[in-house]
C-alpha cells in the first residue's frame, strides 16, 4: 500500500500534468482506479459486500454495478464505511455535536463534512487523505487562470488577501468545514479567511463584511446576489477582486448581476460535500468534470445514459479516490446537460451545464411594510436542524406567511417537533427583523415537484 505522503504527492503531480495525457490515457486511469475501488469496497465494506454478492469477480463494467442513494447509505452507515473505528453514533456524539471541532480531523486522520440537506436529507461524509488531496489539487487546478491575472495579483499585493465566505456556518456543513480545515492548517489563512453565516440578519452581515473589507468574496449565488443588491443600495461598500460561487445554480442573469455590480470576474464551482473536487470552470464558462478521478454519468429516470445535449433526470457519480467511505454510482440528484462537443478552451475533460440547484431569494415584510430579503438556505437550515426533523419543505405563501411540510423521524413526538420548529422559526424571523410570520403546518409530507420530478426544498409560491 502507498504511504499517505506518496499518495498525496502522486495526486498533486497528476493534477499538474494532466493536460499531457490524451483521452485514452484518462480512460485507462479510470478503468484501473474503478477496479481497485470495487475490489476494496467488496473486501472492506460489509454494505458493498452484500450489494455486490451476485456480481462476478474480476473486471467489472461500471454499468453492471447497482445505483446507491444517500438515504440507503445513511441507513447502513456503519456497514458502509471501511474503517471499523468509525460509527455514526460516535461521529454524532463526539465530533459533529462539538462545533469547536469544525475543520479538525476525526480520529486524527479523517476530514468530515455534512451536506446542507437541500436535496431532502443531510448526509455525513468522510474523506481520507487521498480523497482530500483530489479536492485540494484536482478540484482547484482550474484556479490557475485567475491566479495568473495581473489585476488579481497586483490587487492582492497592494491590499492584502482577505477572503469572506458566505455559507451556513452553524455546524460541519461542507464549505464551512473545508475552510475551517484550511484555517487550522495555515496561520496565514486563519487571520485572512473568515466565514460569515448567512443565518445572520442582513444588516449585521453587511456591517461585518464592510468592516472586514474582503478582496475575495465566496458564497452561494443567492448570497452574493443579496450582497450585490446591498452594494447597489449603498449600504455595502466593498471592492472584491474575485467572486467565487458554489452550492447553487449560477444562472446567466445572476452572473451578470454580480459581475456588473462588483466589477470583478466570477469563478463558478460545481461540486458537493460527497465530491468536493468534481469540476472546474474554463475561461469560456464551461464546467469540465474531473473524470480522471470522478466517474460522471448523466442518466434518465431508468438510469440509462442520456444523449449529448439532453438534460438528465439525475447524475450518477463515483469517487475513485475515497477508500474509507466508497461512493460508487451514487445518485447525486442534479440535472445536468452534457455538451458532447469539444470545448474551445482545449480541455479534453467532458463539459456540462448544470440545470439544478437554483434558489430564489425570499422576501418577507417588515413591520413598516418594507421588504426584507431572506436566503433560502438560511431558512431551511433553521428547520432541518430541529431535532426530530428528517426532511422538510418551506413554501413562502405570502409576505407574512410560510407553509412548512415535515417528515418526522420515527420515535419522536410530532407535537414536540412542530413546537420546536415554530420556536426556531419565530426566533429566526425576529432576528431578521420581519413582521410576525404566520407558520402553517402542512398536513401533506414533503413531496417532489410534479412538473420537474425534482425535490425542491424551499420556494416562493407567489
Amino acid at each position: 500500500m502507498m504511504a499517505v505522503g506518496e499518495c498525496t504527492t502522486l495526486i498533486a503531480w497528476e493534477a499538474w500534468r494532466f493536460r499531457r495525457g490524451d483521452g485514452a490515457a484518462i480512460s485507462r486511469r479510470q478503468r484501473a482506479r474503478l477496479q481497485t475501488l470495487v475490489r476494496h469496497a467488496r473486501t472492506a465494506s460489509p454494505y458493498y459486500r452484500r450489494l455486490y454478492r451476485d456480481i462476478p469477480s474480476g473486471q467489472v463494467p461500471l454499468a453492471s454495478l447497482p445505483v446507491v442513494s444517500k438515504r440507503d447509505l445513511m441507513a447502513h452507515f456503519d456497514d458502509w464505511v471501511t474503517d471499523p473505528d468509525i460509527t455514526i453514533e460516535s461521529l454524532r456524539r463526539d465530533f459533529l455535536s462539538d462545533h469547536s471541532l469544525l475543520g479538525a480531523r476525526y480520529l486524527g486522520r479523517y476530514h468530515v463534512a455534512t451536506t446542507s440537506g437541500t436535496s431532502g436529507e443531510p448526509a455525513i461524509l468522510i474523506h481520507d487523505d487521498a480523497s482530500w488531496a483530489v479536492f485540494q489539487f484536482v478540484g482547484r487546478r482550474g484556479e490557475s487562470r485567475f491566479i495568473a491575472r495581473r489585476e488579481l495579483l497586483s490587487g492582492v499585493l497592494r491590499r492584502g488577501l482577505r477572503a469572506a465566505a458566505l455559507f451556513v456556518a452553524d455546524g460541519h456543513i461542507g464549505a464551512s468545514a473545508a475552510l475551517a480545515a484550511a484555517r487550522r492548517r495555515s496561520a496565514f489563512l486563519a487571520s485572512r479567511a473568515r466565514v460569515f453565516s448567512v443565518l445572520r440578519p442582513v444588516p449585521d452581515l453587511v456591517r461585518e463584511i464592510n468592516e472586514f473589507e474582503p478582496t475575495i468574496v465566496e458564497g452561494y449565488p443567492s448570497a452574493l446576489a443579496l450582497l450585490a443588491g446591498e452594494q447597489r443600495a449603498g449600504r455595502l461598500a466593498i471592492e472584491p477582486l474575485l467572486a467565487i460561487t458554489a452550492g447553487e445554480q449560477l444562472t446567466p442573469a445572476l452572473r451578470a448581476d454580480i459581475e456588473s455590480t462588483f466589477g470583478c470576474p466570477i469563478q463558478n464551482r460545481y461540486a458537493s460535500a460527497e465530491f468536493p473536487g468534481l469540476s472546474m470552470e474554463c475561461r469560456y464558462g464551461s464546467l469540465h468534470v474531473n473524470t480522471d478521478w470522478y466517474l460522471f454519468e448523466p442518466v434518465d429516470e431508468n438510469y440509462q445514459p442520456v444523449a449529448a445535449g439532453a438534460v438528465s433526470h439525475t447524475v450518477l457519480v463515483t469517487n475513485l479516490a475515497n477508500r474509507v467511505q466508497p461512493l460508487i454510482r451514487y445518485d447525486l440528484g442534479d440535472r445536468v446537460k452534457p455538451t458532447g462537443t469539444p470545448c474551445a478552451c482545449g480541455n479534453r475533460l467532458p463539459a456540462i451545464t448544470v440545470e439544478g440547484r437554483a434558489a430564489d431569494l425570499l422576501s418577507f415584510e417588515a413591520p413598516d411594510g418594507t421588504a426584507i430579503t431572506v436566503l433560502p438556505l438560511a431558512l431551511v437550515t433553521v428547520i432541518e436542524e430541529t431535532p426530530g426533523v428528517h426532511r422538510c419543505q418551506a413554501i413562502r405563501t405570502g409576505p407574512r406567511a410560510l407553509t412548512v411540510r415535515l417528515e418526522i423521524s420515527p420515535g419522536t413526538d410530532p407535537g414536540q417537533v412542530w413546537r420546536a420548529v415554530d420556536e426556531r422559526l419565530h426566533a429566526f424571523f425576529a432576528a431578521q427583523q420581519t413582521a410576525p410570520i404566520a407558520v402553517e403546518h402542512a398536513v401533506e409530507p414533503p413531496a417532489v415537484d410534479p412538473r420537474s420530478g425534482k425535490f425542491r426544498q424551499v420556494w416562493s409560491a407567489h
